[in-house]
């Protein structure tokens, strides 16, 4: 184990984290997920149950969502803004559990959304929509604490060459809203073709693997992005 992978409170890049050898886990965005199909409710609540007394146990503790066929779990490091060791320990122990009560693992579909919205000036918009939401402002944003609405970013202008992405067909009205899309980093051409079979147009790929810009039939953008590349 590195140094890197070793130290609770070192932030885990992609890499480190593909070499832990969890394939029940996937990155999206900077959290550690997985989805475990339990197919009644019961083997739900003991897979939870079981989660629950580990989280205490390591004072590390995840989100989780619990339904009749699944229970997704969620995990980052909150006090470092990513992932670590802490979380990777948790990961095994809760894969554990779930091989042990039979509930298979299923990485596809994985996603988490990331609103985001063009401004030139993000922190005169945020205290409107923290109202708005029944959010807090958490690193310039909107962050819902209990999870219930994601959080929402601000795509502000370029301050040098090196953050300018991509030259874009221009719009006519101008979108000022899109989504960001996160899925795993073996999630991403998949979701691509999807959308593409669809009916949506590809209308850049020049930053992929990282993310692809597509649109809708009536030209709405959106990003579909993964961790690699970054």
């Amino acid at each position: 184990m590195s140094d890197q992978t070793s130290d609770p409170q070192a932030r885990l890049s992609h890499d480190d984290i593909l070499a832990t050898g969890l394939d029940d886990w996937r990155k999206v965005l900077n959290r550690l997920r997985a989805r475990f199909r339990t197919g009644d409710f019961a083997t739900g609540v003991a897979l939870v149950d079981r989660i629950g007394a580990a989280a205490d146990a390591a004072n590390h503790h995840p989100d989780v969502s619990l339904t009749y066929p699944e229970v997704i779990v969620t995990l980052s490091s909150h006090d470092v803004g990513g992932i670590t060791s802490r979380d990777i320990d948790l990961a095994r122990t809760i894969s554990g559990f779930a091989a042990e009560l039979g509930a298979a693992a299923d990485v596809s579909g994985l996603t988490e959304i990331e609103p985001a919205v063009d401004t030139a000036d993000g922190s005169r918009l945020a205290p409107f929509y923290a109202a708005l939401l029944g959010a807090e402002i958490q690193n310039g944003g909107p962050v819902d604490p209990s999870g219930q609405v994601p959080g929402l970013w601000f795509q502000e202008p370029p301050t040098s060459p090196d953050e300018t992405g991509p030259e874009l067909p221009a719009q006519d009205p101008e979108q000022r809203w899109h989504f960001d899309v996160w899925v795993p980093h073996d999630e991403g051409e998949r979701r691509l073709r999807a959308v593409l079979d669809a009916g949506g147009r590809l209308v850049s790929d020049a930053e992929a693997p990282a993310y692809w810009v597509i649109e809708d039939a009536d030209g709405n953008r959106s990003c579909i992005c993964t961790p690699l590349g970054r």
